[in-house]
């Protein structure tokens, strides 16, 4: 299910695994530091304070875990929580509740509704269901393409409507050419509409110059110089992607301390700077489970200190065309919200497979 991101490999024994073990689990469900006296009460085996501190010791020096003030209790680093999760973690199955949540919801919502809806609909599931900021990634270029049509809305400019078979709508602002027609807009429609049926955006780059030629030649003109228009404010969107958040207000949810309120409002700031977070989850594209990044481990969530958890999705094609995700504090819950994302990715593929 997870993807290989290089696991890390450290050597601990039995007793150690442990104690290292209850150190992040009481982290993940507190966000507390947890110390000596207490682990050795949750301990199955009997060990005193001081063996507990000991051993401590030693996980601290192995860069697993720290203490955040003198004489406090230990937090895992964040190299210890990317080693519990690559190691000692168990990840179980979805639920039975959730599995049928996540089925129900995201099928409803691609009944007779747009590509972009089906998605939103899961984005909005994630974030409720991990209580961490949903998201998914798609690129619109993707998706085949029924019908463009031209509107004029002022003398010298037009609307160009474009319809994909999903149902989505895009529009673009396009120049028109001096003393064009009301007769052209129809011919330029036409014959766009006739050579786009079925194909994707990005077939259409593709053929971009072919296209544009062929109007010279079949066309007039002043409607050619508009059919090239209309395909160049597509062509000037390259990657044709977009970024779908949902659930920022679940982060603000828990917070224990003023530092962090600031981690928070540091991830909120990542989350505006939509071209960083789509580089980042187009990243899970090139995989075939499950990504995870923790932490510093990427420059974006470096200062906020938060984790992301992303997996990618497939059209009816089998061709991977997005990915979907929670982001949170470091503290999420992997265990679950891990095999959750999983099974979102699938539903969702599963629905585009299937043409919803």
């Amino acid at each position: 299910m997870i993807a290989d991101q290089g696991k890390s490999v450290i050597d601990l024994n039995s007793r150690s695994r442990e104690i290292f073990k209850r150190i992040v689990e009481s982290y993940l469900a507190t966000g507390e530091p947890v110390g000596s006296r207490n682990l050795s009460r949750l301990l199955p085996m009997a060990l005193s304070p001081a063996s507990v501190r000991n051993v401590m010791s030693d996980l601290e020096s192995a860069g697993l875990i720290f203490a955040p003030h003198t004489s406090a209790g230990r937090l895992p680093t964040q190299s210890g929580l990317r080693f519990f999760v690559d190691a000692l973690m168990e990840i179980g199955d979805v639920s039975k509740d959730d599995r049928s949540r996540i089925e129900a919801e995201v099928r409803a919502s691609g009944q007779q509704k747009t590509t972009e809806s089906l998605l939103t609909e899961a984005t909005s599931l994630l974030s409720g269901l991990s209580r961490g900021a949903g998201v998914v990634v798609t690129t619109k270029a993707s998706t085949p393409l029924k019908h463009i049509e031209f509107v004029r809305i002022e003398k010298t400019r037009a609307l160009a409507v474009l319809v994909s078979e999903d149902g989505s709508i895009e529009n673009r602002i396009v120049e028109l050419p001096s003393g064009l027609p009301a007769s052209a807009l129809v011919e330029a429609s036409n014959y766009l509409s006739e050579r786009i049926r079925g194909k994707t955006m990005a077939d259409v780059r593709n053929e971009l110059e072919a296209a544009r030629l062929d109007a010279e030649k079949q066309l007039d003109g002043l409607t050619a110089g508009l059919v090239a228009a209309g395909l160049a404010g597509w062509a000037g969107d390259p990657d044709g992607r977009q970024l779908i958040v949902r659930g920022q207000a679940n982060l603000l949810e828990d917070l224990n301390a003023a530092e962090d309120l600031e981690r928070i409002r540091l991830l909120l700031s990542d989350l505006e700077t939509q071209k960083d977070v789509i580089d980042l989850l187009s990243r899970a594209e090139t995989s075939e489970g499950v990504r995870i990044y923790i932490g510093s481990e990427n420059k974006l969530f470096s200062l906020s200190g938060s984790s992301l958890i992303a997996a990618p999705f497939r059209d009816s094609n089998q061709k991977i065309v997005g990915v979907l995700g929670v982001i949170g504090p470091t503290r999420l819950n992997y265990a679950r919200v891990i095999p959750m994302v999983d099974y979102t990715a699938k539903v969702v593929s599963k629905l585009l497979e299937q043409g919803r």
